[in-house]
């Protein structure tokens, strides 16, 4: 699907708060919610917007560390060791990626010791991994919501 400018500003206004009712979006674009409605079931269609996410912070529900994890895959066993990380609650994020790990994933963990527990009993010892490397996220400055439009 081919956006235009206004798609893009219907878009950009969702990022900052999906719950933004359309009458408002169309307000602010000047245009009827209507046209707005139609659009944006457009660009659901085409798969544009994928969904309407909750933002939660992690450690007011319990989650205190979280990690980045680097994998890399024996050779053939890919799709068998991705199915396992996507089975497991704790991974939120899995990468296939290029460089010295073949797979990033980012994992929360409730303290060091469940972040322990996540890495050798249920990551280190999955069939189809080879080694990992686990980085302990210390304190994140900075995340955005959404992407550049």
């Amino acid at each position: 699907m081919e956006l235009d400018e206004t798609d893009r500003e219907i878009l950009r206004i969702l990022q900052e708060d999906a719950r933004t009712p359309f009458s408002e979006v169309a307000r602010r674009i000047e245009m009827s919610s209507a046209t707005v409605h139609d659009r944006v079931g457009r660009m659901e269609d085409a798969g544009v917007i994928q969904g309407y996410n909750l933002n939660v912070d992690a450690r007011e529900v319990g989650y205190d560390v979280s990690a980045f994890v680097g994998l890399r895959t024996e050779q053939g066993r890919e799709e068998e060791a991705l199915d396992r990380l996507a089975g497991l609650e704790e991974v939120k994020e899995v990468h296939l990626t290029t460089g010295e790990w073949d797979v990033m994933a980012r994992v929360f963990a409730e303290d060091t010791d469940a972040l322990r527990e996540l890495m050798f009993d249920h990551i280190a010892d999955t069939e189809g991994f080879a080694r990992s490397h686990t980085m302990v996220v210390l304190g994140t400055d900075y995340e955005a919501d959404g992407l550049p439009l």
